[in-house]
């Protein structure tokens, strides 16, 4: 079996989350994402529209998506990748080269952007009206 990983805060939920979930499932047989936490999301500066909890429950039912585990940090990530036996660590090509040192754990694959669409792009809509 083939297990894949991926992270990220996954606020409001669009195409783009969905096309890197599948994309990302396709590599393999069990997917698990890594769902940064509110506490998690206020060490990068960053703020969560929809809490944890609610945005877990919204992944969970998403049939790319196996298992939902805690981001709490920045650190947690080589050992997410052995205590769950990753074979492929995933992320959208915008962190292109950020999670290289992952590459003596698994293999990493950086997955093209879908264009046009983002949650920071849907928040600023949403505040100038």
């Amino acid at each position: 079996m083939i297990t894949v990983l991926t992270y990220g805060t996954f606020d409001f939920l669009h195409v783009g989350h969905i096309r890197l979930l599948k994309r990302a499932k396709a590599l393999g047989d069990h997917l698990i994402v890594g769902l940064s936490t509110d506490s998690f999301n206020l060490i990068k500066h960053k703020s969560a529209f929809i809490p944890y909890d609610q945005r877990k429950e919204i992944l969970e039912s998403i049939r790319y998506v196996d298992i939902v585990i805690p981001e709490e940090s920045w650190e947690q990530k080589i050992q997410d990748v052995l205590s769950h036996n990753v074979d492929i660590f995933v992320m959208g090509d915008d962190w292109e080269g950020e999670f290289d040192f992952l590459k003596d754990y698994c293999q990493v694959v950086y997955l093209p952007r879908t264009q046009d669409i983002s949650s920071s792009a849907l928040k600023g809509q949403l505040r100038n009206g």
